[in-house]
């Protein structure tokens, strides 16, 4: 699809990732778990997967856990944490303009009893560090807030919110399915506690993510799914070879070379009036761009027909705004003249 420019979306699986699934997928297809030759064969492929998943955020291999992907990631960090205090309870803090399925946990743990606090973004969808502090209760269980905003490209500091969880003994969990192989990622450097990632937003096939786990083993965490001790007891079920090669083949091949894209991009955007939002830290792949008038929208749209995103793809079936854009002060009527337009790292052609 060459007129295809919603990368944060998906992506497609890169050929290496597709050619080192496939012996997965027909002739070495014993399951991981089982003790026979064939089993163990298996299960190195998943140890050797987890280690270059590890090394690329500065992990150990036994603190990588397989999921089905981000999202579930996501969702074992939050009610991880949380079922281990259902008695008490306690308290949260995240963003307004965390991905959906972020908040939607929140809002299922809030009904549960949980109390939760959304920190407000700065016109730029930047959270601020003063922000997280002044929000710390004695009863803070967790705090979880995104690495790279999934619809303006922001990137968070992060390394500042994990140091002042660290500081105060609360666990640190980021979503970085979008900062994931774009970014430099250090877990011990930036005091991070848990990590999601996801296979399908890096080449990657879709099905399968991560999420990083400090000390796994003795972290306590909840699993959603219990089977027969998988993934350190924390994600049952069997472990599937082939997404997990797929996925490590992804994350070794991954190429970055943004900014010749990047330049190709604003020859061609020169000719609009428009503003990037998002301030000056975001990643280069990812612009949201509003158009001043909706006929600037309509000549864009006409000259570039270009499959591309209002908002992130878990609100474009809604008729509604980006929470995301209101968040950061958006109108309805300026929303609807705000794309998103994210870009390949390695290819980019106008048409």
């Amino acid at each position: 699809m060459k007129n295809y420019y919603d990368y944060a979306a998906s992506t497609p699986v890169s050929q290496y990732a597709l050619e080192a699934m496939e012996p997965w997928e027909a002739d070495n297809f014993a399951n991981p778990s089982s003790a026979h030759q064939a089993g163990r064969k298996s299960y190195q492929a998943i140890q050797q997967a987890r280690e270059i998943i590890a090394d690329k955020i500065g992990a150990l291999p036994s603190e990588i856990i397989f999921t089905s992907g981000a999202s579930e990631a996501n969702n074992l960090a939050l009610k991880g944490v949380a079922f281990k205090h259902l008695d008490d309870k306690g308290h949260i803090i995240t963003s307004e303009i965390e991905h959906k399925c972020i908040l939607n946990t929140c809002a299922f743990l809030e009904t549960i009893g949980f109390d939760v606090t959304y920190l407000s973004p700065d016109q730029n969808g930047r959270i601020s560090p003063a922000s997280l502090s002044a929000e710390l209760k004695s009863n803070t269980i967790l705090i979880s807030i995104h690495h790279v905003n999934n619809e303006l490209g922001t990137i968070q500091p992060i390394e500042e919110f994990g140091a002042i969880a660290f500081e105060h003994n609360i666990p640190f969990h980021t979503d970085a399915a979008q900062s994931f192989c774009k970014c430099d990622i250090d877990v011990d450097d930036m005091d991070i506690d848990m990590l999601s990632l996801s296979g399908h937003k890096i080449y990657g096939p879709k099905g399968i993510g991560a999420l990083y786990v400090r000390d796994a083993r003795d972290s306590g965490l909840v699993p959603l799914i219990h089977g027969g001790g998988q993934e350190a007891g924390l994600r049952g079920g069997t472990s599937p070879t082939p997404l997990i090669v797929g996925l490590a083949a992804a994350v070794k091949s991954y190429p970055i070379k943004s900014a010749p894209i990047e330049k190709q991009f604003l020859e061609v955007m020169s000719q609009f009036d428009f503003i990037r939002n998002g301030g000056e830290y975001v990643v280069p792949s990812t612009w949201s761009v509003t158009f001043h008038t909706n006929e600037e929208v309509k000549r864009f749209t006409s000259a570039y027909p270009w499959l591309i995103s209002q908002g992130s793809a878990c609100n474009a079936l809604s008729n509604v705004a980006s929470h995301v854009l209101t968040a950061i002060g958006m109108s309805e009527e300026v929303a609807r003249r705000t794309y998103r337009i994210s870009l390949p790292p390695y290819k980019f052609s106008e048409k």
